[in-house]
């Protein structure tokens, strides 16, 4: 979507503009501000302080996983990177540039992404980085600017979450995410460990480590009897459905990991020529591939238990670990309740949000209401307003969810699930196709809609 350039007149009027937070929400908003000829002040507080997942001083630092999902274009994540790609997203343009193989995922070598995102937002002459932490709503550091976008992420500083939910009116909510292991690739036993896909006509971007029945309840019982990391005593301990801890995901039943991430469908043994009874995947983390993580074993586990516990799997007995997995704190609002529709806080309308403390989830969804919350304050500084896409588009289902009153309000990747129902009954074969044809349709028409009238 093209929206014309700010006059250098109302530039001259309006009041500065802030963005709290440089992570991919806070740096695809300010993109899309400077991109319209707005100057951003974008305030991070690394390397001055870092949060407890955080460890490179680069902007939009990829802490759970170095996977954007799926590409496919009848999912529901591919169809929502397919609309951000045209609308100009600075997130999809870094992806691509640093893309990895990953089969129909979008994988990315996560030090070159954040450095191309730093190189980016640092270089951009309308937009000002200033390497501080910003406290509070009422930080002096924010006293000249007339709006502010908080796009903190999960894990803001404690002063800043206590003076938001303050300010909301609502006492904000806490859930742990809990990031996968990495391990060094030369420790791998490649003879054990075998390269593959689990779909016809992938390229066999993974490493998969095969279990037998004894090998797979030996992992298991380990998981469940593993030492795991306390929460902090003030901290409730609620998980995000989507990315349950692996040995939470073990205490659901004896299959629920060989019907969940340790499935073996797709896959032989070249051992044996038989499928394995489960399996673990190895996704590769960089371009020389020297580093892979450990698929959907995001955990909670203490540091030696992960060595222990993960050295069970063949082909990982003399694991070397590059990182291990640890959980933190995820906050959110409850959006229904506290935002307004143009992500406004419903309190004080000079503060708006992006990013996962708005309810949305992922990486990808975290970049799109970023770009979003830009695209729409733009306009509205060019004396415009941007209404969201249809509720049939990706993105504008993503945003819907942010509006939609619940009792128990969740934050949610995107899925077809929160699109409205076609008005017709469609063959469950054919309801992706259906829903991505219809989607493409609805955005296509919106944007041709909204480009015009400026």
């Amino acid at each position: 979507m093209q929206i014309l350039s700010v006059s250098q007149e109302k530039i001259s009027m309006m009041q500065p503009l802030a963005i709290v937070g440089g992570g991919l929400a806070g740096c695809e908003c300010a993109f899309a501000l400077a991109g319209a000829g707005i100057p951003v002040t974008l305030f991070e507080m690394k390397p001055g302080r870092f949060s407890p997942a955080h460890e490179n001083p680069c902007l939009a630092e990829l802490v759970c996983s170095n996977s954007f999902r799926s590409d496919a274009p009848d999912s529901a994540v591919g169809l929502l990177k397919e609309e951000m790609r045209g609308l100009g997203s600075l997130t999809m343009r870094l992806a691509a540039e640093t893309r990895l193989p990953a089969g129909k995922a979008l994988a990315v070598d996560r030090g070159l992404f954040a450095q191309g995102m730093t190189r980016a937002v640092a270089d951009h002459p309308r937009i000002t980085l200033i390497r501080r932490e910003i406290s509070g709503l009422d930080d002096p550091l924010l006293d000249p600017f007339g709006t502010v976008v908080i796009a903190v992420g999960p894990l803001p500083g404690e002063g800043l979450a206590a003076s938001l939910a303050g300010r909301a009116g609502r006492e904000h909510l806490h859930f742990y995410d809990a990031i996968a292991p990495i391990v060094d690739a030369a420790s791998v036993d490649q003879s054990v460990a075998f390269p593959g896909a689990r779909h016809a006509g992938d390229t066999p971007d993974y490493l998969n480590c095969p279990l037998t029945r004894e090998e797979y309840h030996a992992f298991r019982q380990a998981l469940l009897n593993g030492q795991r990391t306390a929460p902090r005593p003030f901290e409730a301990e609620t998980h995000f459905e989507g990315c349950l801890p692996v040995e939470t995901l073990a205490e659901r039943g004896e299959m629920a990991l060989a019907f969940g991430p340790l499935k073996p469908v797709g896959f032989l043994d070249p051992r044996s020529g038989k499928r394995p009874f489960a399996l673990l995947q190895l996704r590769a983390e960089n371009v020389n591939r020297t580093m892979f993580n450990l698929v959907g074993c995001q955990t909670k586990l203490t540091q030696p238990e992960q060595a222990r516990i993960f050295r069970l799997v063949p082909g990982l007995e003399r694991a070397e670990f590059v990182r291990f997995g640890s959980m933190h704190r995820n906050t959110f609002l409850h959006a229904p309740l506290t935002l307004r529709e143009d992500l406004a806080l419903r309190a004080d309308p000079r503060f708006f949000l992006a990013g996962q403390i708005t309810g949305v989830e992922g990486y990808v969804e975290s970049a799109a209401s970023g770009l979003w919350l830009g695209l729409s304050l733009a306009a509205a500084i060019a004396g415009g307003h941007l209404p969201p896409p249809p509720p049939e588009t990706a993105l504008g289902a993503l945003l819907g969810h942010l509006r939609t009153p619940a009792r128990n309000f969740q934050p949610s990747n995107i899925q077809y699930g929160l699109m409205p129902e076609p008005g017709q009954k469609i063959k469950r074969a054919d309801r992706r196709r259906a829903y991505t044809e219809r989607a493409r349709k609805a955005f296509l028409a919106w944007r041709n809609i909204r480009a015009n009238s400026y």
